[in-house]
């Protein structure tokens, strides 16, 4: 294929003992140790209170990342696309609906109802922001994250302009999560743009390979990347914390990875 090419210019983190990307780039190369702990899952205050009392763990992640990189690329979030990539969506909704099910009273609320949707995070992104963009929602198992980043550099090189990329994944309640473990709660947001400017941090060179997935060195780091597939980003987000050249390999198809170059802007 063809290589895809766009810069960073913001960045959004929150995952296990990460509460936002200022943390995790200190964790990540090696200035802080890492202390893994339960997510946070911060409030969102530009929804309005209504919608933020019906809003769940996923929301509340994916918004917050978002946001996040939004503001580190002082950009405007109403003026952009925004790509959602996620393996599970709202995985307690989804418990919650199973069990109403197995009840006798198998009514559904409609909160309930359209929480369960793979687009609700996206839906309730277009609340806060106040966007009419478009919005694109991508889910593809274990490599959502390398998925939703190869639509996003393509979006960029296509329509010529900046999108936000909001990758994020929560766990599972029992019994769910023994057919489907995921450790904890990790979002990650990227501002990409298709040209370098004075707030690019980083030029992203995408194309396949058939090479193996990148891994972390860290035991701890890697058990992460393997518990959550929005964690697949880790090695990059190594590169990036590091403000070093570097390549690394993504999960995506069977036969097909990711590969991607990284070139410090600054």
């Amino acid at each position: 294929m063809q290589k895809l090419l766009a810069y960073v210019d913001g960045i959004g983190a929150i995952g296990p003992g990460i509460n936002n990307w200022q943390e995790g780039q200190a964790i990540l190369c090696g200035d802080v140790e890492y202390h893994p702990q339960k997510t946070v899952y911060p409030a969102v205050s530009a929804l309005p209170p209504t919608e933020r009392r019906r809003t769940g763990k996923v929301v509340k992640l994916a918004l917050s990342v978002g946001l996040e990189a939004v503001a580190d690329a002082g950009q405007t979030a109403s003026d952009l696309p925004a790509i959602f990539a996620s393996s599970g969506g709202d995985t307690y909704n989804c418990h919650a609906i199973f069990e109403t099910l197995a009840s006798d009273d198998r009514s559904i609320s409609p909160t309930r109802f359209h929480n369960s949707v793979a687009n609700a995070p996206a839906g309730y992104w277009s609340i806060a922001t106040g966007s009419m963009a478009p919005s694109t929602v991508v889910c593809d198992f274990d490599a959502s994250f390398g998925a939703g980043l190869l639509e996003s550099l393509a979006q960029v090189t296509v329509d010529n302009r900046r999108c936000v990329y909001i990758s994020y994944d929560i766990d599972y309640p029992e019994p769910l999560n023994s057919a489907r473990a995921i450790s904890d709660g990790f979002g990650v947001g990227f501002v990409l743009a298709p040209q370098q400017s004075a707030s690019s941090l980083y030029a992203l060179e995408l194309t396949l390979t058939q090479e193996k997935a990148s891994s972390c060195a860290s035991q701890i780091l890697e058990a992460l990347r393997l518990g959550s597939p929005a964690a697949r980003a880790l090695p990059m987000l190594q590169v990036v914390a590091g403000n070093e050249t570097g390549r690394v390999v993504l999960d995506y198809l069977d036969t097909s990875r990711i590969s991607l170059t990284l070139t410090p802007c600054r």
